[in-house]
């Protein structure tokens, strides 16, 4: 199960089938556009089995879902949220700046954040309390004006409070792809949005991908990964844990060690076997494994450079100097620096989020963060002054493209003073 293999077989086998949800999502997003509420209630009870009374939960529903959770439990999730939101000030941009380049010109950008999105919180083999933390912190701190969150029926209480603490504002029971296309197209409870963020299974990714000409999306996020760089001084351990870490996920979620170190991956490999007889979750494990894999290179050099082409969605760096590493990282959706950094203080409590691009997409996908709530407008003021220092430059390019009512435009603020 734990065996060596090549960079292209570990990719080939992380890659989600979303061409075989085409058709079945293609199908339920004619049903909400055509039904909508309707076949909300009817997706629900075909694919979840639920049909639940409101769409919409509660606040009532909200405030009953604190009782059912450990107090230790609703202390955590307030200082997860705390954690998260301190990492998301840090990424604040200017609202606006402005400057002056040359006499008469000053230019800026203005940056507004989005006035409202949705975030989708997966169900089924977990609860997902911190994503909803993930997805919707950075929203807020944005200053997005309505957050709304679908996840499915029924959702567990663990996740409404998680919700809650967030400042989400609406609550729908509806999951799968049937909620993407209710939030990209709205139906009688559900308005629409700007945006949707959150990681799915592959329906739900194939929905925000096909919902892109009606609504902006985050980037794809389906089952989890993790790449693991490690040398000699790496605790074979530790690279266990991380590992299954990641598998208890998904059956399909992908894993894979590179190191330097011969002797290691048969160390880990020890690890793992143990670690999979105490799981709870075993039958994930054994499925998971089977996607997961060492590859042993002869130099960092080498190992760096599968790194990069691996792109993946976590990125642990268990090496004797981590710092120089990282310089030659170009692709990961997080990065986790040292033999104590775990994967999962960035899953909970480290602050950086944990909805991240995989299946390579971190090569042109950055991981959710502030920035992903807001749109930016340049900004430029010109004087008479910066119109003259520019005026011919704007003329000859107008007059060369055939556009004269350009030139013109620029030709009269200059000869009236």
């Amino acid at each position: 199960m734990w065996k060596a293999t090549t960079l292209g077989d570990w990719m080939k086998n992380r890659v989600s089938e979303l061409s075989s949800a085409k058709p079945v999502v293609e199908d339920i997003i004619a049903r909400v556009a055509g039904e909508g509420d309707r076949a909300l209630f009817d997706l629900s009870r075909q694919f979840d089995r639920v049909v639940p009374d409101s769409l919409q939960v509660s606040s009532e529903d909200v405030e009953e879902a604190y009782s059912q959770v450990d107090t230790q439990v609703v202390e955590s999730l307030i200082d997860a949220e705390s954690r998260i939101s301190r990492f998301c000030e840090l990424q604040l941009p200017k609202g606006l700046w402005l400057e002056e380049v040359e006499p008469g010109v000053i230019l800026g950008v203005k940056t507004t954040p989005l006035e409202r999105i949705g975030a989708y919180i997966p169900g089924g083999r977990a609860s997902y309390s911190s994503t909803a933390l993930m997805c919707t912190i950075p929203a807020r701190i944005a200053g997005v004006g309505s957050i709304c969150c679908c996840s499915p029926p029924p959702i567990s209480p663990l996740t409404l409070v998680a919700m809650d603490i967030a400042g989400v504002d609406e609550i729908y029971a509806v999951g799968g792809a049937q909620a993407i296309a209710a939030m990209a197209l709205g139906t009688e409870s559900i308005r629409p949005v700007q945006k949707i963020v959150g990681p799915g299974n592959i329906y739900v990714t194939m929905a925000k991908m096909l919902m892109r000409d009606r609504v902006e999306i985050d980037f794809p996020a389906g089952p989890s990964e993790i790449v693991v760089l490690a040398d000699e001084a790496a605790h074979p351990e530790f690279i266990a844990a991380d590992i299954l870490a990641q598998a208890e996920h998904d059956p399909r979620a992908a894993n894979l060690l590179v190191t330097t170190d011969p002797d290691l991956p048969g160390r880990v490999g020890v690890h793992i076997e143990t670690g999979m007889r105490d799981s709870e979750r075993a039958g994930i494990l054994e499925e998971a494994m089977t996607h997961a894999g060492y590859i042993i290179v002869d130099s960092m050099d080498e190992a760096i450079a599968i790194v990069n082409q691996a792109s993946a969605e976590h990125l642990s760096l268990q090496v004797a100097d981590p710092m120089t590493i990282l310089k030659g990282v170009k692709n990961a959706g997080a990065i986790f620096l040292g033999s104590y950094a775990a994967v999962a203080c960035g899953d909970y409590a480290s602050g950086t989020n944990h909805v991240l691009p995989t299946a390579g997409y971190a090569r042109i996908h950055s991981g959710l963060d502030v920035q992903h709530f807001c749109k930016r407008s340049t900004v430029q003021m010109i004087s008479r002054e910066g119109l003259l220092g520019m005026a011919d430059i704007v003329e000859t390019l107008a007059d060369a493209e055939g556009l004269p009512a350009h030139a013109r435009s620029v030709r009269i603020r200059r000869d009236k003073p």
